[in-house]
């Protein structure tokens, strides 16, 4: 079979087996091994996709991703997202809307310190969901800042999914990665704070009363503990201290510690939080695993080669062919999780923005960030899903609110793909390039 012949035999596969509803790790790995079949013989195909699962998985950053998964469910439940939320009120109360700015700078606190935009938008969503409530906030207004604020612990450090496209990249260096996400993911926070701005503007929202040095200090003081451990994480992994799995295991005896000073777990909660963190760990590294035979049956039959000569055979511009991998990249994210979009897309995309010139962390943030945006669109944005619930609200409902916050958070995205120097100053500074 030629590589077309094969292309649109995977590709088809998939998309069938995920319109049935299959699970997605049980489609890739059913389309790989149906399109394997098509060149090579059975015995061979069963023991080059059982090896290629394996060794995918056999990665020491990898088991970053576990820990790191377990130290934001031990902070969902450890009265951590209570103080973040305390902090971020005592500083933007003067500020028209000033519930709706607490929400998206808890979620860029909470969702850096767990690097999980669900956790984030569930944590401090559901916190201050009832309190603005009472206020009177408009519900699909408060819904749309917190699906629109909680993807940016995707980009602000410590993120799994940097960890993830490090691995699949080749060993890209992680601490570049870390570094590279600030100034994109405080960017994208304070779009969604103009936005927000100009709505309760627009709306005479009232603002809090004027908070104390007194209670900005508390504030300050009961959120220090939660807010040292992105210092000694992300420090620790930048200045070669540890490693990034090393830093996650970490995060989390730091966030057992906090909890238990805080007093907010118990034998039971602690049971709970081990199960869920087993089972989401489980199902992102089954990911992983079958990602990593689709990754080998698409070099096999030179697919990513084909869609590259594809592309190059329209333009032979690095703009337009950027802008091409950012719209194929946006239509991605509106039926596929951040995790098997990075490891199936990363082979694809990689060398053609690296032939144009783009550096892999460049390109790890423009990918990172395009599936960010993903988590807030429908049909399959497990932010908007979470956020939408919270506030027991219909999709429909929020959509029309949130349209505002895509086309910002989408303009931030065309500014960081081209712009090197957004994602790579940083780093550079710190001589990780």
């Amino acid at each position: 079979m030629d590589i077309t012949g094969t292309t649109i035999l995977l590709f088809v596969v998939f998309f069938i087996l995920l319109g049935l509803s299959v699970p997605i790790s049980i489609s890739i790995l059913i389309s790989s091994f149906v399109t394997a079949l098509a060149t090579l013989p059975f015995e061979q195909v069963v023991f080059i996709i059982m090896q290629k699962m394996n060794s995918g998985i056999e990665s020491f950053n990898l088991l970053a991703v576990p820990l790191f998964i377990l130290a934001g469910n031990i902070m969902n439940n450890g009265g951590i997202a209570r103080r973040l939320v305390n902090f971020a009120q005592a500083f933007v109360g003067r500020i028209p809307g000033s519930l709706a700015h607490a929400n998206i700078l808890g979620n860029m606190f909470f969702g850096a310190l767990s690097g999980s935009a669900v956790a984030a938008s569930a944590a401090i969503g559901g916190t201050l969901y009832p309190i603005q409530e009472e206020e009177e906030y408009d519900p699909a207004f408060a819904t749309s800042v917190n699906i629109a604020s909680a993807p940016t612990g995707l980009l602000i450090p410590p993120t799994t999914a940097f960890i993830v496209y490090s691995t699949v990249a080749g060993g890209v260096s992680i601490s570049a990665l870390f570094m590279a996400g600030y100034i994109p993911g405080i960017l994208m926070g304070l779009s969604t704070m103009i936005i927000a701005y100009l709505y309760a503007k627009k709306n005479n929202y009232s603002v809090s009363e004027k908070t104390s040095v007194k209670e900005k200090v508390k504030a300050t003081l009961d959120a220090l503990p939660s807010l040292l451990l992105i210092v000694i994480v992300i420090g620790g992994i930048v200045g070669g201290v540890f490693t990034a799995t090393e830093g996650a295991g970490i995060a989390v005896l730091y966030c057992f510690i906090l909890s238990l000073i805080y007093r907010s777990l118990t034998m039971k909660s602690m049971v709970k939080i081990l199960i869920d963190s087993a089972r989401t760990s489980g199902i992102i590294l089954f990911l992983i695993s079958a990602s990593s035979a689709m990754s080998w049956v698409m070099a096999y039959s030179g697919i990513p080669n084909a869609i590259s000569q594809a592309m190059l055979s329209i333009t032979s511009s690095a703009n337009v062919i950027f802008f091409l991998m950012i719209v194929i990249l946006l239509v991605v994210g509106t039926f596929m999780d951040i995790t098997p979009a990075l490891l199936i897309f990363t082979p694809i995309f990689l060398p053609i923005a690296e032939s144009f010139g783009m550096h892999p962390v460049h390109f790890g943030v423009v990918l990172v960030m395009a599936m960010c945006i993903g988590t807030m669109t429908p049909p399959v944005g497990s932010v908007l899903f979470v956020s939408c619930g919270i506030s027991n609200l219909s999709i429909e409902s929020v959509f029309k609110r949130l349209i505002p916050y895509l086309a910002a958070v989408t303009v931030i995205l065309l500014f960081v793909t081209y712009i090197p120097a957004l994602s790579l100053t940083i780093p550079q500074w710190l001589n990780l390039l």
